[in-house]
């Protein structure tokens, strides 16, 4: 009996250590700072914004072209206001922000551009438009609806 219970401690002891690094290996590829593999590259084309793409019309696409990260993003974000409502833009917002980080600087004004455009998609009724806002952007949307 002593030497079964020595047995299966010597097992566990000589395969755990390759279990946990392993499975840290594995835990680690898919961290956002692990360099990208080439089935990351094809899902940042795809979801990038370029072209038509999944929910975007040929004239939305045209009206991007040549047009600033910045820019481009503020149309697509009132046409999602315009089309759908306030949410929806803010969710495209909060999106845009975590797949392209380099447009974060840019976030506030356009969620109070956002919280701007919902008062008027709502003709001035801000009780409505504030309605829809949380806390995307340090609560911009918020501060745009009221002034």
């Amino acid at each position: 009996m002593k030497q079964l219970v020595r047995r299966i401690g010597q097992t566990v002891a000589l395969t755990l250590p390759v279990v946990l690094v392993t499975t840290g290996t594995l835990a680690v590829t898919r961290v956002p700072w692990a360099p990208p593999t080439a089935l990351d590259q094809q899902v940042v084309a795809a979801s990038s914004g370029d072209g038509v793409g999944i929910g975007r019309s040929s004239a939305a696409a045209a009206r991007t072209d040549g047009l600033a990260p910045q820019d481009s993003l503020r149309v697509a974000l009132l046409d999602e206001l315009r089309t759908k409502n306030p949410s929806a833009a803010l969710d495209l917002l909060e999106r845009s922000m975590r797949e392209q980080p380099s447009l974060t600087p840019y976030c506030t004004s356009l969620a109070t551009e956002l919280g701007k455009a919902a008062v008027r998609k709502y003709q001035g009724d801000v009780q409505r438009a504030r309605s829809f806002a949380r806390p995307v952007c340090d609560g911009a949307f918020a501060a745009g609806v009221v002034g």
